[in-house]
């Protein structure tokens, strides 16, 4: 077995790994920048995040130690829909997500002293026609300003405004646990029996 690190804040990576039954730390120490994306396609940018976020961790990594780094964005009409900032560009992102069809793409990069492995999910999420009074209620209530895309699908935008997910529910969530379950078993970093 080896000794899992989680490099992320987010507090749903967290509650997801944890799913795994796996024991893991946080370190969220890091060195990081984010660069110019202007070559990048939208749907190319949370790889070079994920793997940007893991090269830049604060420390060489020890023999027996894996970090796990991921970036989760959400893509509507060709826009990369980033954590809103304000009031204001938390409703102008629900409203463009509203009554339609958006793409949702986390990007996680496993990596050793010896290994580096990254991969992608993509999840296709329906949301119904939001009245700007829910979207309001939600903003108000929830403040999703550390959520790409202003909202949470397990919160209660999820609950009333999304149609369908094709795809991983926990990918839209932030973090596409049962790839990185593969993942790691495939990097002998945990046992594939469990006793």
């Amino acid at each position: 077995m080896k000794k899992l690190i989680l490099g992320s804040n987010s507090p749903r990576r967290r509650e997801l790994l944890s799913g795994l039954d796996l024991e893991f730390s946080v370190d969220t120490g890091n060195t990081f920048v984010e660069g110019d994306r202007s070559g990048l396609s939208p749907e190319e940018y949370p790889l070079m995040m994920s793997r940007g976020k893991s090269h830049g961790f604060h420390r060489p990594l020890e023999e027996d130690e894996v970090l796990i780094t991921a970036d989760t964005v959400v893509i509507c009409g060709g826009e990369i829909l980033e954590k809103p900032h304000t009031r204001e560009d938390a409703i102008r992102m629900l409203k463009s997500l509203s009554g339609r069809e958006h793409k949702v793409i986390t990007a996680v990069t496993l990596r050793s002293c010896s290994c580096e492995r990254s991969f992608e999910d993509v999840s296709i999420v329906d949301f119904r026609p939001l009245s700007d009074d829910e979207i309001a209620y939600y903003i108000d209530k929830y403040s999703p300003y550390d959520k790409a895309g202003a909202y949470g699908v397990q919160e209660w935008i999820g609950y009333v405004g999304i149609s369908s997910i094709r795809g991983s529910f926990y990918n839209v969530m932030g973090l596409p646990v049962h790839r990185v379950w593969e993942e790691l078993q495939n990097l002998k970093a945990v046992s594939p029996s469990l006793r």
